[in-house]
């Protein structure tokens, strides 16, 4: 009988965790699943040195010597990520890891991927880093380092551009619709009782048409979500009034990559001073980049 190797059995039980990973998509750094920190322990007990083909600290030598950098992007979640009429995957994060390959003087593979494979794909060398709406919390910074934020990821609350709303404060008489169960939800829960008169519904998308429609003043809502009704709705010049918990996305590395992720950062500062960021984000989430914190 043929004798399965330490290092294969390390990389098995790192993979099926792997498996066990949810997605949420209520906000790029939303708490961890179970799963998710079985996955950060089994990674502690076996380190991404000890499995085939990675080699810490080394990755950028790797894409310097082979030219090329493969990079995970989001196929299932628009508009970070998604397959297009053309059966090409597109959106903020493929422009991103675009110019990260052009900033690196190399080529671009991307890697298709859904959120669940995002960290083991990065842990066991099929991607040489992650740029697919991840977000960073103490779980996963266990067992992966992560760049400056790239991208903006945030609750907000949405009206139209007559509204003068610029805090909770203001929102003190209004009528706000939320999708029951949200973390924006949760947010406008915290406010003291009868302050704001909160309408919940059923989904995202039925909260996005009440507002369409003048059923209420105003919603709560992440970027995303809105994102797609300032798309389908552009003569009704719906806006952002301000942001309630941000929750920006960030590129992830294996752990002890330094090199790599300080050439990750410079590109990505470069990108925001250029505006090259708030066109991504123009064009892809309908509405000018946010104030991004600077760790």
């Amino acid at each position: 009988m043929k004798v399965i190797s330490k290092q294969w059995l390390r990389f098995i039980a790192l993979f099926l965790a792997s498996l066990l990973m949810t997605v949420s998509v209520a906000s790029c750094s939303s708490s961890e699943s179970s799963a998710v920190k079985t996955l950060a322990v089994t990674s502690s007990s076996a380190s991404a040195a000890s499995l085939p083909g990675v080699n810490p600290g080394k990755t950028l030598e790797q894409i310097e010597a082979t030219g090329k950098v493969r990079v995970a992007v989001p196929d299932d979640f628009p508009p970070f990520g998604a397959v297009g009429p053309d059966m090409q995957v597109r959106g903020y994060d493929v422009d991103v890891a675009r110019e990260i390959a052009k900033g690196l003087g190399v080529e671009l593979d991307l890697v298709p991927i859904v959120g669940n494979y995002r960290i083991p794909f990065l842990q066991t060398n099929r991607v040489d880093m992650v740029i697919s709406s991840l977000g960073k919390n103490k779980e996963r910074a266990k067992i992966i380092d992560f760049s400056i934020p790239y991208a903006p990821f945030f609750s907000g609350i949405y009206g139209r551009p007559n509204d003068n709303i610029t805090s909770m404060e203001d929102l003190k008489g209004r009528t706000v619709g939320v999708a029951q169960g949200s973390l924006e939800d949760l947010e406008l829960s915290k406010l003291p009782a009868g302050k704001v008169q909160i309408k919940r519904f059923a989904s995202n998308s039925l909260t996005a048409s009440v507002l369409v429609s003048g059923q209420v003043e105003l919603i709560a809502t992440g970027n995303v979500v809105a994102a797609k009704l300032i798309r389908d709705n552009p003569d009704k010049q719906i806006d952002n009034k301000f942001v309630m918990k941000n929750s920006p996305c960030y590129i992830g590395v294996r752990r002890g990559d330094k090199d790599l992720l300080q050439r990750v950062n410079a590109i990505v500062t470069d990108l925001k001073n250029s505006g090259k960021l708030n066109n991504f984000s123009q064009r892809w989430l309908g509405e000018p980049l946010s104030e991004l914190p600077t760790v």
